[in-house]
């Protein structure tokens, strides 16, 4: 215990209130500075000497300048900066489905549907013309390839902003990992590397909006880990990096985000590349579905009533719209290795129709029954389709009625035609073979991709079939009743509901998903702008403190001053008395 001591511990209270200052300053310097966590000086009594008879200490020391944030709080952040970018991108992206599909309007699938049935419905009553007929039913295929190509296009745009965001995310991931670098160099020593941790937050925040990301910081050397799930992309001044996986399974491209380093998948929900991931996969996919589905069921329910239509004169011959591969010719209708049958959204079952060959010099008509089996059995009642019937099958059994030859043409098309004199039609076909086939069909196609108007009634709609034979009597309205109907008939295919109804509910389900999302985003800003405020008050700089800190280092300051000054008159007075 001495003067010298008094003097010492004046020199560590003016050490201490200098950087107290030089903290509270720089603080206040980076009072806008975005992501910058507010610093504190922690100080500590220095303890005295055990020589020091009441060893009263020997004044403060500075322990060290760290930066005041919670890392509960800013991991709460990241997750909230996550969810909302993945509710903005999907919100985004179901509003854009919205206007493709356009629905509620004049100029919407519904609407071109109800014209379509009001036309036939039309021509069953003689208010159409067969022409007015086929260009409604042309614009209803046309619209429906646009609808898709429209929805493919909006696929295609968010794969390639899910690439551009994955390139992103690795940029994020390489300055994070170089980070990580510079911060266990600067930290050597012991003392925090605050600018940079200041900056690797930042980029952490950045790169939550981008993908759902953990954070761990795992050593005492200050890199941290990034992990999406459980799988690392970054460990400590590694990154691993992320990339885009894409293959087709059973038809279907399927994408994947995977590390590059080792192809593990990345379970990417949120952020970005996860809103992107989700709409793609769910909505706009699923809506594309949901169209092909009801395309399909409109081309074979439609191709079923026209394929047996007929009007006064019969046909003289009838080419089918299904292209059929040689070898699966021979191959059951049924059996899963015909790749052309399989691949359809629809099939024939058993059954089979009738054929009417009627000579027109004298008026006899003769009809023949053409049984169709698909019973997936053989004779001996085994599982099988060795005797199931073919496609061949079919085209033999036309080809041996009298006044008809049949053939495959050279693309695989069934080609019916008739001798000189002799008319046909087809009546009562409980098989839909002839739909499959697209013999006297309306639409051409499978899909809404390919859907279209069988192309000879394009250029001679003198050729669709208004009427049908119905006991050997000819209705001369009879397929433009039927296909009026079609709008009230319920398809198991399509859930038990109409050809109308199941393409309504599939608009509804868009509308109600953009407008969850539309909620869910406004929820979700809700809740990063409150975490936002309470990171803001653990973290942000308050001009007012700052202020307050500043007059009490000064004060500090001041008295260390005045400490030592005392100390050295009182030791110019000792010496003095010597």
């Amino acid at each position: 215990m001495s003067l010298t001591a008094a003097i010492l511990a004046g020199r560590t209270g003016l050490t201490a209130s200098q950087v107290g200052i030089q903290v509270a300053g720089h603080n206040m310097a980076n009072v806008s500075t975005p992501g910058y966590a507010r610093q504190i000086a922690h100080l500590r009594s220095l303890p005295g000497a055990r020589s020091d008879l009441f060893q009263i200490g020997r004044g403060v020391g500075v322990l060290d300048v760290r930066r005041q944030v919670d890392t509960a709080l800013q991991a709460r952040l990241r997750a909230a900066y996550s969810d909302e970018a993945a509710s903005g991108e999907r919100a985004n992206v179901l509003a854009q489905l919205e206007n493709v599909l356009n629905e509620l309007t004049d100029a919407d699938l519904s609407s071109r549907l109800n014209d379509f049935f009001t036309t036939w419905s039309e021509a069953a009553n003689l208010l159409s013309s067969n022409a007015v007929v086929v260009e409604e039913s042309d614009r209803l295929a046309q619209y429906i390839r646009s609808m898709r190509s429209d929805l493919t296009r909006l696929r295609e745009e968010v794969e390639r902003r899910i690439d551009a965001t994955a390139t992103d995310l690795n940029g994020l991931l390489d300055r994070v990992a170089r980070l990580n670098a510079e911060i266990a160099a600067a930290e050597g020593g012991g003392a925090q590397a605050n600018g940079l941790r200041d900056q690797r937050d930042t980029l952490l925040a950045e790169l939550s909006a981008y993908a759902d990301i953990d954070v761990v910081e795992a050593g005492s050397d200050g890199m941290v880990d990034v992990l999406v799930g459980s799988t690392p992309v970054v460990l400590g001044g590694v990154n691993r990096g992320v990339e885009i996986r894409r293959e087709s399974i059973d038809g279907t491209l399927t994408t994947t985000v995977v590390v590059a380093a080792d192809g593990e998948p990345l379970p990417v929900t949120g952020g970005t590349l996860g809103g992107l991931l989700s709409t793609r996969d769910g909505a706009i996919d699923q809506t594309i579905d949901r169209l092909d589905a009801v395309a399909a069921r409109l081309i074979f329910n439609a191709n079923r009533i026209h394929s047996t239509g007929s009007n006064g004169q019969g046909m003289s011959s009838a080419r089918g719209t299904l292209q059929i591969t040689l070898p699966n010719r021979t191959r059951a209708l049924n059996d899963p290795a015909n790749s052309t049958l399989a691949a359809l959204p629809y099939a024939a079952e058993n059954g089979g129709f009738l054929v009417n060959v009627r000579n027109t010099a004298t008026g006899a008509l003769e009809q023949v029954r053409i049984d169709v089996d698909l019973d997936g059995r053989t004779n001996t009642g085994a599982p099988g389709f060795a005797d199931d019937t073919s496609a061949e099958d079919i085209r033999a059994a036309i080809d041996a009625i009298d006044g008809l030859s049949a053939r495959f043409t050279s693309d695989g098309r069934l080609e019916i035609t008739a001798e000189e004199g002799v008319q046909f039609s087809f009546e009562d076909d409980t098989s839909g073979v002839l739909a499959v086939l697209g013999v006297n069909a309306l639409f051409s196609g499978s899909s809404a991709r390919d859907i279209a108007v069988r192309p000879d009634l394009l250029e001679d709609p003198g050729r669709l079939a208004l009427g049908r034979t119905v006991n050997g009597e000819l209705v001369e309205n009879g397929t433009a009743l039927a296909l009026a109907d079609l709008q009230n008939v319920a398809d198991a295919a399509l859930g038990g509901r109409t050809i109308s109804k199941a393409w309504s509910d599939a608009a509804q389900s868009v509308g109600v998903r953009s407008a969850s999302a539309r909620a869910q985003l406004q929820s979700d800003a809700v809740v990063r702008e409150g975490l936002e405020a309470q990171h803001a008050a653990v973290s942000g700089v308050s001009i007012d403190e700052e202020s307050i800190n500043l007059l009490s280092f000064q004060r500090q300051f001041q008295a260390s001053s005045r400490v030592i000054q005392v100390a050295d008159e009182l030791l110019n007075t000792l010496i003095g008395l010597l």
